[in-house]
């Protein structure tokens, strides 16, 4: 039994999309997310371009794109999740491809950009892999990113091209707008997620903020500390962009258990889902555990109290809002 809703945006569909006569818009799809692909395709009234995509016995990828695209407006639809490095690879050959098919314009829409993580030096010796991807999509050809709910919004200018970076929280408003939670209290589950956590609040009636206090010690490993703020008796939800391991997420639902909220709740854009995140996800610490489908979500994976929304409605407004030239910041105001 599939868990997948695609909830209902705001965004109405566009109602020139399925009747527009400008057959320069085009989508394609790589193999990461084909479903959502599939369904932004239908948001916009349109269907996914026809594409060859091999893999030779060594490993090699192999992109045909088998329809004429000279001077057309292409949109490549290609998270960088797992498999990363399968993923990332593909979408720079899906970009050359297009730049030597005569392409007007090549857009890769990323609802999930890898290498994020890495975005500025913390140690020596290390490398910098946000702005080494973004070097890389800007030299295979791309003319524009759309990228959704980056690591850190300063990814944005790591391209020498234009960045638009959409946020899938709209989603998730809606969502808990729809349950009516009260008492609810907003929590970063670290320092330097204070910002997205604030904007969040802001967006639920200026919810009251708190934030967790927390020491990393590695990769993938945390010691949480403490909770600044008031969370006794409150529904507490727990915003991050994405949940990899659920070790940070997991640790700080604990601790407001241990404060005294009421319920608990997840919300994340992204859901990586690296092991052992579904054991820690489905232990009873959450109330629900809500993600979209940026990343697609295997069934093995699914869990009582997980929730995954769509994003298709947002990505496809998006897409349309660019190839017209109209505002994009103008669908969060």
């Amino acid at each position: 039994m599939t868990n997948l809703a695609s909830y209902p945006m705001r965004f109405a569909p566009n109602p020139l999309a399925s009747h527009h006569s400008d057959d320069r818009l085009r989508l394609f799809a790589g193999s990461a997310n084909v479903q959502l692909a599939q369904e932004i395709a239908k948001y916009l009234g349109m269907g996914l371009g026809p594409m060859v995509r091999k893999t030779f016995a060594d490993g090699e990828i192999y992109i045909q794109v088998q329809e004429s695209i000279r001077g057309c407006d292409v949109y490549l639809i290609q998270p960088t999740c797992r498999s990363v490095n399968d993923h990332a690879l593909e979408l720079l050959i899906m970009i050359d491809a297009c730049r030597r098919a005569s392409a007007r314009q090549i857009t890769a829409v990323m609802p999930y950009y890898g290498y994020a993580r890495a975005d500025r030096k913390t140690a020596g010796r290390e490398s910098i892999t946000a702005k080494l991807m973004a070097n890389l999509i800007v030299q295979s050809g791309a003319n524009r990113v759309i990228a959704m709910d980056l690591h850190s919004a300063q990814i944005q200018g790591y391209f020498d091209i234009p960045c638009d970076h959409v946020y899938g929280s709209p989603v998730l408003f809606d969502y808990l707008r729809q349950k009516q939670l009260t008492d609810l209290v907003v929590v970063s589950p670290d320092v330097g997620g204070v910002a997205r956590a604030r904007s969040f609040a802001k967006k639920l009636n200026d919810a009251p903020l708190a934030i967790i206090d927390k020491r990393r010690q590695g990769h993938n490993v945390a010691e949480v500390l403490n909770v600044v703020g008031d969370v006794a008796g409150k529904t507490a939800v727990l915003v991050d962009d994405m949940i990899d391991t659920a070790g940070t997420i997991s640790e700080a639902a604990k601790l407001l258990r241990k404060e005294g909220a009421r319920q608990v709740y997840a919300c994340a854009t992204h859901a990586v889902f690296s092991p052992p995140a579904i054991e820690r996800l489905s232990s009873g610490i959450f109330e629900e555990v809500i993600v979209t489908n940026s990343i697609p979500v295997p069934e093995a994976h699914y869990f009582p109290g997980l929730k995954v929304l769509s994003v298709a409605n947002l990505l496809g407004e998006t897409i349309w809002r660019v190839h017209e030239d109209t505002s994009v910041s103008s669908m969060f105001r």
